[in-house]
């Protein structure tokens, strides 16, 4: 039964006093107040929910736990601010050795414009609403390669596949990909040591993924709605890797794909220096799917 939403609008003094009224301990009342007016209390309820009290039933209260401390739920926002950040640049990374992967196959195999010829995809696959969805992104487009292009050759909005895929979003070069045949598929998806279904399978995840980080998104504690698909490898389930529904399946996942650019290494560093710290205690570590001696995974090392 639903009711109406009656709850006010509350000003940041208020939102503070309501805080410590339900238990929570605030060192300094204006550091407090700068954060709630740059971050936002709603924002901030979300890091803030485990320190909560569950009555016997497990059901979650409104009073903090005894100890709860502002500073704390600070330093976990922090933590996946910077943990977002490290998620950007890896799938940025992914992204593109996946395009280049693809252009190369692609434009070797069927020439600059071979991605237009529906005959070169699977015969399920919606050719023609992929090809316009793009073309109408390629019209909106103020890329100055895009200009010189539309400028000096004819054919324009239709792109060779080397300018077609800068302009590809991570959601298209996975639809695309999905729409190759299974040939090509393993031609491309055999240069990251993949078999061609868990490439496509992984594609979709750090799709949804790289969506959640763009719209700052909270990731720390978070049950992702779109999982990876089961597979039988020993190292990616149970008790390896407890839960593939929680973000340590995931770094597992960029850490693998970066293996093969060469350059994941200083991002493998910096991850270890950020979990560290949130790995220490059990409760924050089991949040993300961590197994107990996870700097030593088989995948992560």
């Amino acid at each position: 039964m639903t009711e109406p939403y009656q709850k006010p609008a509350l000003t940041f003094e208020e939102q503070l006093k309501l805080l410590k009224e339900r238990g929570l301990i605030v060192n300094d009342d204006q550091e407090a107040l700068a954060q709630l007016s740059t971050i936002s209390y709603y924002r901030l309820s979300a890091y803030w929910y485990p320190f909560r009290v569950r009555d016997n039933n497990g059901i979650i209260q409104s009073e903090f736990i005894e100890d709860a401390n502002f500073n704390d739920i600070i330093k976990l926002y922090e933590f996946d601010r910077h943990l977002r950040l490290l998620l950007i640049d890896a799938i940025e990374r992914v992204e593109i050795h996946i395009r280049t992967l693809m252009t190369y196959h692609l434009g070797h195999e069927y020439g600059a414009f071979g991605h237009t010829d529906a005959s070169n995809f699977r015969a399920s696959f919606r050719h023609r609403d992929w090809l316009n969805r793009l073309e109408q992104e390629i019209k909106r487009s103020s890329d100055s390669f895009i200009t010189h292009y539309r400028t000096n050759y004819d054919g324009f909005p239709t792109l060779p596949i080397w300018m077609l895929t800068e302009v590809m979003t991570l959601g298209s070069l996975s639809v695309a990909y999905n729409g190759l045949t299974n040939s090509d598929k393993r031609s491309i998806s055999s240069k990251l040591g993949l078999h061609y279904n868990r490439l496509s399978d992984w594609m979709r995840t750090l799709t949804y993924i790289q969506n959640i980080c763009t719209h700052h998104g909270r990731l720390w504690n978070r049950e992702l709605s779109i999982q990876p698909e089961n597979v039988s490898d020993v190292n990616w389930n149970s008790p390896i890797t407890p839960r593939k529904d929680r973000l340590f399946y995931i770094l597992l996942i960029l850490r693998s794909l970066l293996k093969t650019t060469k350059n994941g290494d200083e991002w493998h560093r910096q991850c270890n220096t950020l979990l560290e710290p949130i790995a220490t205690e059990d409760k924050w570590r089991i949040a993300m799917g961590m197994p107990e001696n996870w700097e030593n995974h088989p995948i992560w090392l």
